[in-house]
Formats: structure tokens, C-alpha cells, sequence
């Protein structure tokens, strides 16, 4: 049995910032977010590919204990394509082309040996999709689900019913507004917490993460960095730093979450300093340790003493 659940896409990018251009790099939500939880746990993949993409590729995956069986090969079909572009504004990525592909027809089948997963990540995929993958799966510790303004301007109704069956939601500011149509975060996280998650993460790119419960409020900056080259994968990737810890502690606890934000903000760090998934395939566990313990220091302040 895998601790560690994912259901989203596995594609090809081309992706141009200001610092360089990458073409056909591998990329999509399930492949970011499990290069960066599979160094914490072992992850189940569920996504699909066409008979284009080089599974050799990810191999490498498999000495982190990730399971591979959920991941499709349509010998008829072409791989996901996402081509797009970023100015000196890494916050937002400008979307130049986008070829669904095998993802269009694509029925995600959880195998059995993934339906007792302790934690199920459901990335940006159609809501339709992430409803189904919720109807396969047992009793999770925890159902986290991000996704993005194309799903919540098309499919709005099926996406809040989604919403309300699961634990956690992870989006970032911008879709936190348009959800909700309120500007401040904190109203739009409550609003969304009536609705059924427990708790609501929101990404905000170089501000750092604000999470909220039904009592508890927590806020963390980035990592300060002098250099980032593609945030492509990003959020992905915090995600599979968040997830990939809780399902190492094993609970879903609010200190732990912190814990795990922390986790996530350390990995998404390292994602932006390469293009593709690169720099988070050859990380090491010391580095991430390192870093995960700057990152403490910079959060760490004295008390008042007036």
C-alpha cells in the first residue's frame, strides 16, 4: 500500500523567462508535485501519457519508491503540450499554447493497491476528474485539491461540489478571488472553509503562504533566493513538499501543517532555480535539510520586550 496518492497530469513544456527558453521539457502537475513528495514517501501516480513520451525519462522516480501503475500509455494518442512564457513578472505565467491531447479523453483508473492511500493529492485536472478519482479511493487521512481559473470559469457548480468533499484546498491568490469574489483573503478562506475544507492554503508566489482553519491563521515568507530562472512547477511542486510531509508524520494536525508549509516553501524553492523538473531531480536530502533550517532561522525573532 503507498502512503502518498496523486491524480494529474505528466506532460511536455516550453517555457520562456527572462533568463532563457527550454522546449519539450518535461513537466505537468502529478510529475512536479511527485519529484518533490517522492523524497518523503512513496507516491502512486495517476495520469496518462501518449505514445510520444520516453518513459525512461522518469525512471529515476522508481528509486524513490514511486509507484508507477497508475500512469496510462495511450499508444494512440500524443502527450499533454503547454507552451508558455513569463516577463520580469514571475508571478504569472502568460499561456501561449495548449494541446490537451490524451488528457481530453483521459478516465482516471485508481489501481487497487492505491485505494487505501493515506493522503490523495488531486492537481489541476478537470473537477469531473478529481470527482472520479475521489469515488475510487477508501478513506483518506486527508483530500487536498488544487486547480485553476480555466476550471473555476468553465465547470464553477462542479468544481464547489468537489470542493466540498474534500479536507484541504491549495490555490493561489489570484483563484482564491475569483472563487469566492472576495478581494481580502481572509474573508474568501472562510467563505471557502463554510463550504467544507477545514483548511485553505493560498499561494502567493514571491509573498510567501497564508493558511487558515477554522481557528488558526499561519503565514510564511519565501525563501529569499538571488536567482530564479522558471517558476513553471512551483506551486506543483510546494504541493509535493506539503503533502510528501504529512504523509512521513503521518497527521494532519495544524502544527504539522505548518511544518509541512514550511516543507513545501523549502522545495518550491529549489524547483525555480532550474528550468523543468532538473534541479529537484538531482537534490539531495542535505541540501533540503540545510535549507529547511535557514529558512527557520529567518522566521525566528525574539520577544517583545516593551
Amino acid at each position: 500500500m503507498i502512503k502518498l496518492l496523486v491524480a494529474g497530469t505528466v506532460a511536455y513544456d516550453s517555457i520562456e523567462t527572462p533568463f532563457g527558453k527550454a522546449e519539450n521539457v518535461l513537466g505537468g502537475s502529478a510529475l512536479h508535485f511527485t519529484n518533490a513528495a517522492s523524497f518523503f514517501t512513496d507516491v502512486g501516480i495517476v495520469a496518462t501519457v501518449g505514445a510520444d513520451f520516453n518513459l525512461e525519462d522518469i525512471a529515476f522516480l522508481k528509486e524513490r519508491n514511486v509507484d508507477m501503475a497508475g500512469l496510462e500509455v495511450d499508444s494512440q494518442g500524443k502527450t499533454f503540450r503547454w507552451e508558455g512564457k513569463y516577463n520580469y513578472d514571475l508571478n504569472q505565467a502568460i499561456t501561449l499554447k495548449t494541446e490537451l491531447n490524451v488528457i481530453e479523453n483521459f478516465k482516471p483508473k485508481v489501481p487497487p493497491q492505491f485505494r487505501d492511500a493515506d493522503f490523495l493529492f488531486l492537481a489541476n485536472i478537470d473537477p469531473e476528474l478529481q470527482a472520479h478519482v475521489i469515488s475510487q479511493v477508501k478513506s483518506p487521512t486527508a483530500i487536498v485539491l488544487d486547480t485553476m481559473n480555466f476550471w473555476i470559469e468553465s465547470k464553477f457548480d462542479r468544481l464547489m461540489d468537489v470542493i466540498e468533499k474534500v479536507h484541504m484546498l491549495i490555490i493561489n491568490e489570484a483563484e482564491l478571488r475569483e472563487i469566492t469574489k472576495e478581494h481580502n483573503l481572509v474573508k474568501g478562506a472562510r467563505k471557502l472553509i463554510d463550504r467544507g475544507p477545514s483548511c485553505i492554503v493560498v499561494k502567493r508566489g514571491e509573498y510567501g503562504v497564508f493558511m487558515m482553519s477554522e481557528e488558526e491563521l499561519f503565514l510564511a515568507p519565501a525563501f529569499p533566493l538571488e536567482d530564479v530562472f522558471d517558476p513553471t512547477g512551483a506551486g506543483d511542486t510546494f504541493a509535493g513538499g506539503f503533502m510528501g510531509y504529512l504523509a512521513n508524520v503521518g497527521d494532519a494536525s495544524f502544527e504539522t501543517l505548518k511544518q509541512a508549509i514550511v516543507m513545501g516553501t523549502v522545495m518550491a524553492s529549489f524547483n525555480v532555480e532550474e528550468f523543468s523538473i532538473n534541479r529537484i531531480k538531482k537534490l539531495s536530502y542535505n541540501e533540503i535539510k540545510e535549507r529547511y533550517s535557514a529558512f527557520k532561522g529567518v522566521m525566528q525573532f525574539g520577544e517583545c520586550t516593551l
